[in-house]
Order: C-alpha cells, then structure tokens, then sequence
C-alpha cells in the first residue's frame, strides 16, 4: 500500500474519531488565548548621528630600545610587561671588554695632556717651533674625545628605557650577543596614556558628509566601543586628520586620541569608532532582535488597537548600543513587540505586556509578579 493510500485512510480515521467524540457529547479542545508578548511603546528621541567604524589602538608613543654597543648580554633587570620609567635599567651588556678600553684611553689621554703641557713653556719659550706645540695641542684634543668616546660606551652597556610606559616582550634572552647595527633591537617601550585609535572612512562613509569628506569641525565628538559592546567611559577627540584620500583603497585616514589612565586599552585591540557628526530628533530606537530583515524590507512586529499583530515596514538607520536607529515607520504611541516573534502571525491576537521592571524576570508581566 503506497504512502498516499495510508495518508487518506489516516485522514478517514481521524474524521470518524472526531464524530465519535461530537455524538458522544465529549467537550471540544480548547483554543488557544491571545500570545502574551513584552511590547516597548515608542516615544520620540533626539540621538546623536554618527558614523561607526572597524579602528585599532595604538600606543600614542611606541618606542624601540636598541643596544648602542656590542657584546654579550649578561641579564635582562625589568619584568616585561610591567610600566617603566624614562632612564629605569632595562638590559645589562657585558662591561669588561669597555672598563679595559676606557682605562686604555685614559691613560693615552693623561700622556697627551702632560706632553702638551710640557710642550706649552717650551713654544712660549721659542725652544722649540709652534708647528710642534700644535701638534701637541691637537693629539690631546683627540685623546680626549677617544676618553669620552670610551666612557659613553661603557655607559651605554647599561641599557636604560628611553622613555616611560608598557614594556614589552624581550627580543634578545641572556646569553645572545648583541650588536649595535641593524641587528640591536632589545625591546619596545608603549605610551598608553593617551591611547591612539587607528581608522578610515570609506566612500560609503564619506559620502554621508557635507562635500564628501571630513574635516574636524563636522565631528562634536568621538566614542569608542569595547569588544563586549560598552562605550568606554572617556571621550574622544581626533588628532589627524588625512588632507588626501588613499587613491588605492579609496579612503580617508584619521587617528583619535582617548585617555587611558586606568589602561583599560592596551595597544593592538580592534574596537568600533564611533564619530558624532551631528543630533537627529524625532527618531526611534527598537532593540536589534526586534528588527527583521526580509526580502522586501526591514520591518517590526506591533500590537495594534486591537490587540493584533500588526507588521510594520521601517527604515533603519545605524546601530545605537543594542538599538536600531528607526528613520521612518513608526509614530509615538506605537507599540513594538520584542519577544516571541517567531510565534507571531499577521492578524494573531496578542496579550500586550509591558517590560519587566529592572531586577524582574524576563516574559513576566510587573502585574502579575506582584500578585
């Protein structure tokens, strides 16, 4: 017997089953209530417009710490990682190859200064000719600066930090020998405080701007966001901005700058830029899952006034936080719903309910949790 045959007789059976219960006078299944729903009515708000970007931070400062002579690292003195003040030891090189040259030199320079000396009464007393007094003069001037040639280079086998801020991972261990050529990286040393932020504008961007393009009296003000989705609590400013467009990718570079001085930013995260170009009044903000996007639209679900879904077509500007920025669609008054629009259907009744309170479990109404 083939699939259909049974589906028909299954359909047969079910009718003469509903008739036995009908004549048997047994109650019928009850039908299902209105579908209980949060709904947000919507009211009118004034939000900033803005423009929001992929961007990456950046140390305002990253400085390279190189080893100024050669030799064999002897021991690294800084935890890496730990903040580090301008002129702190950061690197030990071998010092004995240097105390053996400085001593070297010192006793040269001795030797010209006492010859000179020694030549100075004799020229003043025509004993002997001034070319020799100069020559003197002139092999003591050049001792002396082989003396301090040698002393810088033994100072500089303490390798200190140039400036204060984040160290970061050693690029040389104990025991490797150094050199001071291209080879002499040891370290790098991170201002973090300020941070900068890295980003660009592309045409898309640029175009919603006055001339298509940016300048820094369109911006009122700049903000970030976090990875988890918080804006972070210091305010912004912009600090470059690009007077070309990249002819290769068709963008605008900028760079902002945040304080950080609880070093909640560390250099190399990838955050949002969000630009403040401007306020808008009269918008709506709806939570971004109560937003759909279908072939025809972006619409939202609303309860009529009769209690009915009703789907509404709306424009949808930029993402606020978690809300989207409605342009057009709604009106004060309308109530959106945002909760089991899976299980809604145009024209199905609905049991509207408003938010839970803060602290109140979610799908609740306040009503009846007090109750």
């Amino acid at each position: 017997m083939n699939s259909g045959k049974l589906s028909l007789i299954a359909l047969m059976i079910g009718s003469l089953t509903l008739a036995a219960c009908s004549d048997g006078g047994a109650p019928a299944a009850p039908t299902m209530g209105p579908m209980p729903v949060t709904v947000l009515e919507m009211q009118p708000q004034k939000v900033p417009t803005s423009i929001e970007v992929m961007a990456q931070t950046e140390g305002a400062r990253e400085t390279e710490v190189r080893a100024r002579v050669g030799g064999i690292l002897l021991k690294r003195l800084y935890q890496e990682g730990d903040v580090v003040k301008a002129g702190q030891p950061l690197f030990q090189i071998d010092r004995a190859p240097y105390e053996i040259a400085l001593a070297e030199t010192r006793a040269r320079a001795d030797q010209t200064a006492r010859e000179m000396n020694r030549l100075k009464g004799l020229a003043e007393a025509k004993a002997i000719s001034q070319k020799d007094y100069d020559d003197a003069v002139s092999a003591n001037a050049m001792a002396q600066a082989a003396l301090r040639q040698a002393e810088l280079n033994l100072s500089w086998t303490t390798v200190t930090a140039p400036v204060s801020g984040t160290s970061g991972r050693a690029v040389r261990s104990e025991g490797n020998l150094v050199s001071a050529g291209s080879d002499s990286l040891l370290t790098s040393i991170y201002q973090t405080n300020p941070m900068w932020v890295r980003f660009s504008l592309g045409e898309s961007d640029l175009a919603k701007l006055p001339g298509g393009r940016l300048n820094e009296q369109q911006i009122s003000g700049v903000e970030l966001e976090m990875a988890n989705g918080q804006i972070y609590g210091q305010s912004g400013k912009l600090n470059f901005v690009a007077s070309n467009i990249d002819t290769t990718l068709g963008t605008q570079a900028l760079r902002a700058e945040f304080a950080n001085p609880e070093q909640q930013l560390l250099p190399g995260q990838f955050v949002r830029v969000r630009l403040l170009t401007g306020e808008r009044d009269g918008i709506f903000l709806v939570p971004q899952s109560a937003v759909i996007q279908t072939e025809q639209g972006t619409i939202v679900m609303t309860a009529d006034g009769e209690n009915k879904v009703a789907p509404r077509p709306v424009k949808a500007g930029e993402w606020r936080g978690k809300d989207w920025v409605i342009l057009s669609g709604l009106q004060a008054g309308d109530k959106v719903i945002i909760d089991n629009l899976m299980k809604l259907r145009p024209g199905a009744p609905v049991a509207p309910n408003p938010p839970p309170a803060a602290g109140q479990p979610s799908g609740k109404p306040a009503d009846a949790a007090q109750k």
